[in-house]
C-alpha cells in the first residue's frame, strides 16, 4: 500500500482523547519500579507494578534499550537589564552535525537553538559564569543567523573544557513542557535512565526510566538478555500532529548510533524482541528499511525518511535476516564498529511492524505521533487501552505509568 492510501486516509482527530491535567505526573514515583504497568495482551488487559516486568517476559527474550543521555539543554543568560534570555540547545551544526563529536569540540560551537524572551535579545553577546571543577568557565553567546522560529547561535568558552562539560555547568535539565514547572535538583537523577551513557537528548526516553538495578537482576535470573542502541531524542517529540494533517506533518529527524553487536543479538536471540520506549522501536524499525535499500544500492546512506516504508516496493521481497545482513556486510565493508545514520521514521496504522515482538511504553499525548505508532500496534485497542489507564488511577506522560505490549 503507498504513502496516498495509508497516510492521506488517517484523520488525526480519530487520535484524540481527554487528557486532564491532574492526570499528568508532574514528579516520579519515589522508587522508580513501583510504577504501576499495564500489560496489554491477546486483547486482555491486566496490571502490576513496574518490578514485576520480568514475570511476563518469556526466558530468550531481547529487552532493546536507548542508552542516549539527557544533557542540560536550557541556558539561561541575564542580560545587564536582569531580562532573562533563555537559549535551548536543539542540534549542532558546527564544526560539525555529528552530535557524539560536537559534545567533545572544546573552545567554539554553533547549534541551532530555540530562544526564548528573543525581543529583549538584540544583537549583543550574552555571557554567563559558572564553576566547573576548579575551572571557572564563561560562556558567551551570539546570534549567528535567524531562521522561522529558531537561531543559529555561536558558543565560546575556555578551550579546556568539552561543550559536554560546559551544559553540565551552566544548563539545565529541559524538561517537557507540559509539566509546567521548573526543574528541580532532583530531576538531574530522576529525569535520567540508570543506563544512560551517550550524551545527546533533550528529552529522556521515558519508558526506560522505570528500570532500576534489581529490575536487571530480574531479568538475568529470568534469563533475559539485554542489548543497547543510541537515538537521541530531540525537542519535536513533543509536536503534535496539527490540523494540517499527516501527510503535510514533518516528522523530527533524530540521529541514531548501532552496534554490529546489536544487529547480531537481534538476528542470534531465541525469543522475542521487546523495544523498550518508542524510540527504541523506531530505531530497529528504521534499521529494517536501511537494509532494504542496500539491497538496491550497497553504498546507500543511513537516512530513512518519514514515508519510506509506504514507498518503497522491495520490501515485499525481503525479510529481517536479509536486511540485517545487508547492514552488516556494509559495516564490515566500511570497516565500522557502530553505524552512526539519521531517522525520520513516522509509524502509523496500517504499518507492518518487522523486528519487534513487543514494545514497553508510557502513555502520550494526545493527536502525537508517539500515539499514532501506538496505534499501529495495537489497533483500535489503544483506546480501549488508555480508557482503561484512565478508569484505573495510571499516571500520564513521561512521568508516569508504563505498558507492556506483546
Amino acid at each position: 500500500m503507498q504513502e496516498s492510501s495509508i497516510i492521506s486516509s488517517l484523520n488525526i482527530n480519530d487520535f484524540e482523547y481527554h487528557l486532564p491535567n491532574e492526570r499528568v505526573a508532574k514528579f516520579p514515583k519515589e522508587n522508580r519500579d513501583e510504577s504501576k504497568l499495564l500489560i496489554h495482551q491477546s486483547k486482555q488487559i491486566k496490571e502490576d507494578q513496574f518490578k514485576n516486568i520480568p514475570d511476563y517476559l518469556s526466558p530468550g527474550s531481547l529487552l532493546v534499550l536507548n542508552n542516549t543521555r539527557v544533557v542540560r539543554a536550557r541556558l539561561l543568560f541575564r542580560k545587564p537589564t536582569g531580562a532573562i534570555i533563555e537559549i535551548f540547545c536543539l542540534e549542532p551544526i558546527e564544526p560539525t552535525s555529528e552530535i557524539q563529536m560536537a559534545f567533545q569540540q572544546k573552545g567554539q560551537a554553533t547549534w541551532q537553538c530555540l530562544v526564548g524572551n528573543a525581543r529583549r535579545w538584540k544583537s549583543e553577546a550574552l555571557a554567563m559564569e559558572a564553576a566547573s571543577g576548579s575551572e571557572i568557565i564563561t560562556l558567551t553567546a551570539e546570534q549567528i543567523e535567524k531562521h522561522s522560529g529558531t537561531f543559529n547561535i555561536r558558543f565560546t568558552w575556555n578551550d579546556k573544557l568539552t561543550f559536554a562539560e560546559v551544559l553540565e555547568a551552566t544548563g539545565k535539565i529541559p524538561l517537557p513542557p507540559y509539566l509546567h514547572r521548573e526543574a528541580v535538583d532532583s530531576d538531574s537523577k530522576t529525569y535520567q535512565t540508570v543506563y544512560a551513557k551517550n550524551d545527546g537528548s533533550v528529552a529522556a526516553p521515558t519508558a526506560g526510566l522505570h528500570f532500576t538495578e534489581s529490575v536487571f537482576d530480574s531479568l538475568k535470573d529470568k534469563q533475559i538478555k539485554i542489548s543497547n542502541l543510541t537515538l537521541h531524542v530531540g525537542a519535536g517529540t513533543f509536536r503534535p500532529v496539527g490540523q494540517e494533517g499527516l501527510v503535510n506533518h514533518e516528522m523530527h529527524t533524530e540521529q541514531v548510533l548501532v552496534s554490529e553487536k546489536l544487529l547480531k543479538d537481534v538476528l542470534m536471540h531465541s525469543g522475542k524482541v521487546i523495544a523498550v520506549g518508542t524510540t527504541s522501536v523506531r530505531t530497529l524499525e528504521s534499521l529494517y528499511w536501511f537494509g532494504v535499500k542496500l539491497e538496491d544500492d550497497n553504498e546507500a546512506s543511513f537516512i530513512v525518511s518519514q514515508f519510506d516504508p509506504y514507498k518503497i516496493r522491495a520490501s515485499a521481497s525481503i525479510g529481517l535476516e536479509k536486511s540485517f545482513n545487508n547492514i552488516i556486510d556494509y559495516m564490515k565493508r566500511k570497516g565500522l564498529d557502530t553505524l552512526g545514520g539519521s531517522t525520520q521514521l513516522m509509524i502509523v496504522p496500517g504499518y507492518k511492524f518487522r523486528v519487534i515482538n513487543g514494545m514497553v511504553t508510557n502513555f502520550h499525548q494526545p493527536r502525537s505521533t508517539l500515539l499514532l505508532l501506538i496505534s499501529a500496534w495495537l489497533g483500535d485497542e489503544w483506546l480501549k487501552v488508555y480508557n482503561y489507564a484512565m478508569d484505573n488511577d495510571f499516571r500520564f506522560l513521561s512521568y508516569g505509568d508504563s505498558c507492556l505490549f506483546l
